[in-house]
């Protein structure tokens, strides 16, 4: 699994993947942190294209151009706002990873780079976030051939170094 998916530090909306996903509001006309930089890498064509789509439900995905990215595609997807996590959080985040990569698979999308969704202004606990993320990545690409690879990008040396320590974790766990 170790080959498949790589976490890295960097800036998503500069990444080399032929999609990204956006972790977006349900409008999906552009919004702040990785939405609205996304939104302003990629030009307006990215926001006439999202009006077309009627907006997204939390946990599903949509996919669209890439226009000015390095990136031929943007898969869009609505996470969980963190309310406790007794609301059905975990689940919606879970399919939001799920949807994406049943996107990419129907695309035929071989690099796929993926932000920590639900963890800026949705509010959702970076540690908890990062192990759903990682284990519906993992549960998808063992049984699917596409994505080949994928790509987890943090922007912060915090979020990467929980990443890793989490993917460490689950690694050792899938061995014993």
């Amino acid at each position: 699994m170790k080959n498949r998916i790589e976490i890295v530090k960097s800036d998503i909306t500069k990444l080399h993947a032929d999609a990204i996903v956006n972790a977006a509001n349900r409008t999906l006309l552009g919004g702040g942190g990785v939405d609205g930089a996304i939104h302003q890498a990629a030009g307006h064509e990215l926001l006439e294209e999202c009006k077309k789509l009627g907006g997204c439900y939390t946990g599903e995905a949509k996919i669209t151009n890439g226009y000015h990215l390095p990136s031929k595609y943007v898969i869009h997807t609505v996470g969980p706002v963190w309310r406790g996590g007794d609301k059905g959080e975990p689940e919606l985040l879970a399919k939001c990873y799920k949807n994406c990569m049943l996107l990419a698979k129907k695309y035929q999308i071989h690099t796929l780079a993926f932000p920590s969704i639900s963890t800026g202004i949705y509010g959702y606990p970076i540690e908890k976030a990062s192990v759903i993320a990682l284990q519906e990545i993992v549960k998808f690409l063992k049984n699917e051939e596409i994505p080949e690879k994928v790509i987890i990008v943090c922007y912060s040396d915090h979020d990467y170094q929980i990443y890793l320590q989490n993917f460490n974790r689950i690694l050792t766990s899938e061995k014993n």
